[in-house]
């Protein structure tokens, strides 16, 4: 009785602190394993979101199902911060808007992201406008509010406090992009940085110094993708865009997180045990390659 009383009260410690759930690893390919980039960290029951890809509801709810997470139950899912408005990072977002709504959400989604959000929003809504006209007006009596999105073009700093919870968005350099983000999140047992899509960016390597976990973009510089394809010189579009092993190596050494997390694997046709063992040539720390639905 003692030794399940104790496995219990193990199982629920594992649990009843600040999670990080790997909602999506993708990248652009098709890939049926890995599902557009999306973060969740749930916090005192709650789930914020840190990006839309493709099948994020879905993918919310297998992590409720396979892990017993309440808080990413579809009509619960309320918050959502926006790295850049790459169409990988925001293909989602209209399943976001309007599949917890038709589930049965009926406050506005609370949306933060770069300037440019707005805009995207109001043409989903246009978009859409048939879809809600028949659901609030025809048999099924839809609620008027669930759909509607609450929009804060964000600029670098504190943008979100909540229950102990505190979001800052952080400026990182991605490409052509004039403004992208990372994001850190200080809970109150844990401290979270996101990184997006970035390539290296001080702002971020300070805000990630000393944090529980370091969620990182990365790509490998073994993959055989080089030279020029449609015009595009993929070299230097990754080293402007993108982070290698070697950087986030780098990175983490410096920032020295009690775990390095990689995710958004650019190219996705190295194995994660080669991938993170060019990420182990330099750096000795704890570090894991993410798959969907990953739990940390």
């Amino acid at each position: 009785m003692r030794w399940l009383l104790l496995s219990v009260l193990t199982c629920f410690s594992a649990f009843a602190g600040t999670q990080v759930v790997i909602l999506g690893t993708g990248t652009p390919r098709a890939d049926p394993d890995r599902s557009g980039p999306a973060v969740a960290v749930i916090s005192n029951d709650q789930a914020y979101l840190f990006d839309a890809g493709p099948g994020v509801v879905r993918r919310a709810a297998a992590a409720s199902r396979v892990h017993g997470i309440p808080a990413l139950n579809a009509s619960r899912l309320g918050r959502v911060f926006l790295t850049h408005l790459h169409s990988d990072h925001t293909l989602g977002l209209p399943d976001l808007i309007f599949s917890p709504w038709v589930l049965g959400r009926t406050a506005p989604l609370d949306l933060f992201g770069p300037p440019g959000v707005k805009a995207m929003v109001d043409h989903i809504e246009a978009a859409w406008q048939q879809d809600i006209d028949i659901r609030v007006h025809g048999l099924e009596h839809g609620n008027e509010t669930g759909y509607k999105v609450t929009v804060h073009e964000i600029e670098p700093g504190v943008v979100y406090r909540e229950s102990g919870l505190k979001v800052t968005a952080i400026p990182v350099h991605h490409g052509s992009w004039p403004k992208a983000f990372g994001y850190r999140i200080d809970a109150p047992d844990r401290s979270i940085v996101i990184s997006g899509d970035c390539s290296p960016s001080p702002a971020l390597l300070e805000a990630a110094k000393g944090c529980d976990l370091l969620l990182h973009e990365v790509y490998s510089e073994t993959e055989p993708e080089h030279g020029r394809r449609n015009g595009v010189d993929w070299p230097e579009y990754m080293r402007q865009f993108h982070t290698s092993t070697a950087q986030v190596a780098e990175i983490a050494n410096q920032a020295k997180p009690k775990l390095l997390v990689v995710y958004h694997q650019v190219w996705g046709s190295v194995e994660d045990e080669a991938l993170l063992k060019e990420i182990r040539r330099t750096y000795l720390g704890n570090v894991r390659s993410a798959k969907d639905l990953d739990v940390y």
